[in-house]
């Protein structure tokens, strides 16, 4: 029964968020109770652990919401559910940050310097340069660095925390905690054990800017000005060869001409050689299927290394490698040994240790001056590759990196992860094909290395010979006993401390792995994988993935590589990718475009409910429109969350039960249209379409409201009777049942309504179901549909006679169908009385119509 007391009496969404919040942490209302679960009734969740550097944006809001919808229905349907909490917090992002916040930059080579005070706290959005930024030991970074992601991470649950994220914050976990770097050393031992990881010298994609090398995940075409400049080869009859090319600097590191196979232009050049002008190197000309034959002239400068597909053409063509930029951006100092004439030299010397920009200006005057320029350089825009977290473009250089094996040299492996994208039923449908392409398209192998220092350690040394040379063809592999483990700070087994850079001794692995070699672990790592098995084999393969569309190359892609490699499963039954956010000029929000909307200030203007109510209202995979100075979509979410009080407040004064027998027709109308409603809002959640879930709900929410609470009202506020018991029986129902359909998009209002007349939560309440209303709604929709086309056209009735609505009416028709006017006869009497008419008949009629009406005033005494 309902406690009056317990109703406020101006309900109020203002303070519900902290009344709540505090009860949900208290009574552990969302724990995951992993005590008597078995695997079918448990329900596990591969969270997206945020970054944590900077500020959460509104597309975190957006796609957590879709998230929690899911996870709050699981649990009302009875699941065991294991939502837990990451924070990513290693990798380029966070060192940015600290370098940034603090004032500071990593020097390996210096002391640990205890106590130390960064030279500043925060910058107010101001960039310091890396030239004002103090150097300090790799020891007193890394200790910023966990500050300062604590501090951030701190914020995010807070404001998770008041999104109503129904996540089980005791299974929160760090990619740089303990746990984390032994779950990733684990695995990636294990990939070695297995010939998976690799070490290998090849070119690498290189950030000038970060000095680290970049993965092909993490590439992304930016479009930049540049020149093509019409440049001569010498043939050696006297004749040359032209070619186009944005990148003259690398002239003194090309290799070779190439031109399509069946050029017929080049065809007699295939075989003989070329000399490059200013810096006099034979190269020969070649043939090979990716040359283009209308692009420039049609035939092409090989470069050791302009970009990727020079890449290709060095290693199937057997070429040499000249490879002329170092790992700063600049020209290297020794120009490489095919350059051997004085003139060469002479005019390398003028090259090295400019940045490839300032080179490229000074071999077009030395092309001018040659007379080898055909023509004044002709601007272009073309595509250029960067990090995508980076502001240079990418440089490509020979390094000795880390990879695991992704199946791009391996058919097998490939076929394998595309059959696993196969088993996962995705939300929507057509993002699995963006899996399948990514997969088909890869180029090489996942490079894991990165020469940064926030992040996990690769679990290796390298023994050195007498000559002070590391032996990397022979890597020490720590043994699962010492992981996790820090070569840097740990001697290698069977060596001690004194050893370390010593000739016959040792030198630790100072690479740490790519971020995303943690997070594509965030199954394994939540579930406990070789710590809990127990724990392990009761989540995994887990029930969802949830994460957005842009990092289904990275995170997704990675995650099910790693899960193939070592459990040989997907590692989820179901992926669930949501869009983007969008500017209302259909833009992309990033922090780039400078139209990011954070969603603190939202979040305290409006509440909670109201904002969950805007992102749900989004189908997975649809990118959603915001704009932060009319959010439409926020308003309605908190006019409804309001009306839900209300609503529930006034249902909730009418005197009855709620298990008290349904007779009267149309409240069984209701019931049975409401069953209508749950059934098809199950079946959308069990098919992630949280939107319809919701747009059913609140369809009929406000046809309830408006139509039929206002049709029955009369009825419930009247003498104790079987038809007044009838509509308190209907109206308390219906509110249980619309509370719980609510409860995962606005669990605040749900819950703060449901206290009122029950114990618990609702949250812990069981999801509504067909069964609880079948029984006593079996009047058929209908009659509720035409009672309130019926209700409206009395209001309207009044309203034209500019009359109020309680104004009493002597007489009115209802014109109708034969079979509508024997369905309305049943809700005779509850018309009458919202309408307040003496004399209500019914008549024949194509098309439902209120007519004939007789107001008992004057209309001119109804208008005053």
């Amino acid at each position: 029964m309902t406690d009056t007391a317990r109703i406020p009496d101006k309900p109020a969404l203002e303070g519900l968020e902290a009344k709540w919040g505090g009860v949900w942490e208290t009574e552990g209302t969302y724990r995951f109770e992993r005590e008597g679960a078995t695997r079918d009734a448990v329900y596990s969740i591969d969270t997206p652990p945020p970054t944590a550097s900077g500020s959460l944006h509104i597309g975190h809001v957006f796609s957590f919401t879709h998230t929690d919808v899911v996870a709050r229905f699981q649990r009302m349907r009875g699941k065991h559910v294991f939502y837990p909490m990451g924070w990513d917090d290693n990798g380029l992002p966070t060192e940015r940050r600290v370098q940034n916040y603090y004032g500071v930059r990593c020097d390996p080579s210096l002391p640990y310097v205890a106590d130390f005070t960064p030279p500043h706290e925060g910058t107010e959005g101001k960039t310091i340069k890396p030239a004002d930024q103090v150097p300090i030991s790799r020891r007193n970074f890394i200790e910023l660095c966990e500050r300062l992601t604590a501090e951030d991470e701190q914020q995010f649950e807070a404001l998770f925390r008041q999104l109503a994220l129904s996540v089980d914050w005791t299974q929160t976990y760090r990619t740089i905690a303990d746990e984390a770097l032994f779950t990733s050393q684990l695995a990636f031992v294990k990939n070695v054990e297995r010939g998976e990881a690799y070490q290998a010298l090849a070119p690498t994609l290189w950030d000038i800017t970060f000095r680290t090398a970049v993965a092909q995940a993490e590439l992304e075409d930016r479009e930049q000005p540049g020149h093509y400049h019409r440049v001569a080869f010498a043939k050696p009859d006297g004749g040359h060869v032209e070619i186009e090319t944005s990148r003259p600097e690398l002239i003194p590191a090309c290799v070779a001409l190439v031109a399509h196979p069946d050029d017929e232009r080049y065809q007699p050049l295939f075989g003989t050689t070329v000399t490059t002008p200013v810096f006099g190197v034979d190269v020969p000309v070649v043939a090979h299927h990716l040359a283009q034959k209308d692009k420039g002239t049609g035939i092409a400068m090989i470069c050791t290394f302009g970009d990727v597909t020079d890449v290709v053409w060095w290693r199937e063509l057997d070429l040499p490698n000249r490879a002329i930029i170092g790992f700063d951006g600049r020209i290297i100092a020794e120009a490489p040994e095919a350059i051997s004439t004085e003139a060469g030299r002479e005019a390398y010397a003028k090259l090295a240790g400019k940045t490839a920009f300032s080179a490229k200006q000074a071999v077009v005057e030395l092309l001018r001056e040659s007379g080898d320029l055909l023509a004044d350089p002709k601007a272009i825009t073309h595509p250029v590759k960067f990090y995508e977290k980076g502001d240079r473009p990418l440089e490509i250089v020979s390094t000795r990196q880390w990879y695991i094996v992704n199946g791009a040299r391996d058919e097998g492996l490939r076929d394998r992860l595309v059959q696993r994208g196969r088993e996962i039923d995705w939300h929507p449908d057509f993002m699995r094909v963006r899996y399948e392409n990514w997969v088909g398209g890869l180029s090489g192998d996942w490079l894991i290395s990165r020469q940064r220092f926030f992040g996990v350690p690769i679990p290796v040394w390298y023994p050195i010979d007498a000559d002070g040379e590391p032996m990397h063809d022979q890597p020490i592999v720590a043994p699962r006993e010492m992981l996790p483990v820090d070569p840097s700070s740990t001697p290698a087994p069977g060596y001690d401390e004194a050893q370390r850079d010593q000739p016959g001794g040792f030198v630790g692995e100072h690479d740490i792995m790519d971020t995303w070699a943690t997070s594509s672990l965030t199954p394994q790592l939540a579930a406990g994988w070789e710590r809990d098995p127990e724990l392990f084999d009761l989540l995994f393969p887990y029930s969802l993935r949830p994460q957005g569309q842009d990092i289904i190359r990275t995170w997704l892609f990675s995650t099910a590589l790693r899960a193939e490699l070592e459990h040989g499963v997907a590692p989820w039954s179901n992926a669930a990718i949501s869009g983007f956010i969008v500017d209302p000029d259909r833009k992309k929000m990033s922090k780039s475009k400078g139209n990011v909307v954070t969603p603190a200030g939202l979040l305290d203007q409006h509440g909670a409910d109201a904002v969950r109510y805007w992102a749900a209202s989004s189908r997975l995979g649809t990118d959603a429109a915001f704009d932060p100075q009319n959010p439409t979509q926020v308003k309605i979410g908190r006019r409804l969350a309001i009306k839900v009080l209300n609503a529930a407040k006034f249902i909730l004064t009418f005197e009855g039960r709620a298990d008290a027998p349904v007779t009267v027709p149309v409240d069984r109308s209701m019931l049975a249209g409401l069953a209508t409603v749950v059934e098809q809002a199950t079946r959308a959640l069990e098919s992630y379409d949280h939107a319809r879930a919701l747009e059913v709900s609140e369809t009929f929410f406000w046809t309830f409201c408006d139509d039929y609470l206002e049709l029955v009202k009369e009825r419930a506020y009247g003498e104790a009777s079987a038809e007044q018991a009838s509509a308190v029986a209907a109206l308390k129902t219906a509110l249980s049942v619309l509370l719980r359909l609510f409860a995962p998009v606005i669990p605040y209002a749900a819950e703060e309504a449901w206290s009122w007349s029950n114990e618990g939560s609702v949250h812990r309440a069981a999801w509504p179901a067909v069964d609880e209303l079948a029984a006593r709604g079996e009047a058929g929709v209908e009659l509720l549909e035409l009672a309130s086309l019926a209700l409206t056209g009395i209001r309207r009735a009044k309203t034209d006679a500019k009359a109020s609505q309680k104004t009493p009416v002597s007489s009115a028709v209802i014109a109708a169908p034969a079979a509508a006017t024997a369905i309305l006869a049943s809700a005779e009497g509850d018309l009458r009385a919202v309408g307040r008419i003496a004399d209500l008949g019914f008549a024949e009629a194509e098309a439902l119509e209120v007519r004939d009406v007789v107001l008992e005033v004057p209309q001119e005494e109804a208008s005053a």
